[in-house]
């Protein structure tokens, strides 16, 4: 009787960064158009928050544990996280769940985690620059964004934070827009399609 020898094959896991980057490129366009003042309110801005800025960050996390690669999955599943916790955020505000817990919001408190946030993209932005060249830049921006972000919520120089938080915001935007695309296509084409830069080379050789 023979025996049947059953091949395994290993299906390979793709590059979730390009669906990523992409989430955060749509929330945070959309986003900051508020906050230029091109467009107003926050209701609509809720659902690209919730799927956009959360739900595909967090599955580009969850892709990228499964390379094993620890600095994407921690990126996008914070950043995920973090949209979550704004979209919720703004629900409050709004009085989705009620006057009472509306009445109890203190933005201060918002504040806090603005720089919990910083503290964490500092860290990140430090490893960007061993990734390429767009993604630093992209974590420098959402430095400056979260340093307006932070000023603004507690008041100072409001009109000045809050405008450095929203054009920075634009920047991450654009690109974020333009990383996802390079990647998409750099892999499609099997070239380099559209440069994303090299790595700065400074802590890893």
């Amino acid at each position: 009787m023979e025996t049947q020898k059953l091949t395994e094959v290993k299906i390979a896991t793709a590059d979730p960064s390009a669906l990523g980057l992409f989430g955060l490129a749509m929330v945070t366009f959309v986003a900051s158009s508020q906050k230029l003042g091109l467009t107003e309110g926050l209701s609509l801005i809720l659902p690209w928050a919730f799927f956009l800025g959360g739900l595909a960050q967090l599955f580009a996390a969850v892709q990228d544990a499964k390379h094993n690669n620890i600095f994407g999955t921690t990126a996008f599943g914070a950043f995920g996280l973090f949209w979550f916790g704004v979209g919720t955020t703004w629900l409050i505000q709004l009085g989705v769940f009620g006057e009472t817990l509306a009445a109890n919001a203190d933005p201060k408190q918002l504040g806090f985690a603005f720089i919990g946030y910083l503290i964490l993209c500092l860290f990140l932005t430090i490893g960007a620059m061993e990734t390429h060249k767009v993604l630093f830049f992209i974590f420098v921006f959402i430095d400056f964004l979260f340093i307006g972000l932070a000023l603004s919520t507690f008041g100072v120089m409001y009109e000045v934070t809050h405008m450095l938080a929203a054009v920075s915001e634009m920047c991450i935007a654009l690109l974020s827009f333009y990383g996802a695309g390079a990647i998409v296509l750099n892999k499609h084409f099997g070239y380099v399609f559209l440069p994303i830069g090299k790595p700065f080379g400074i802590f890893k050789k």
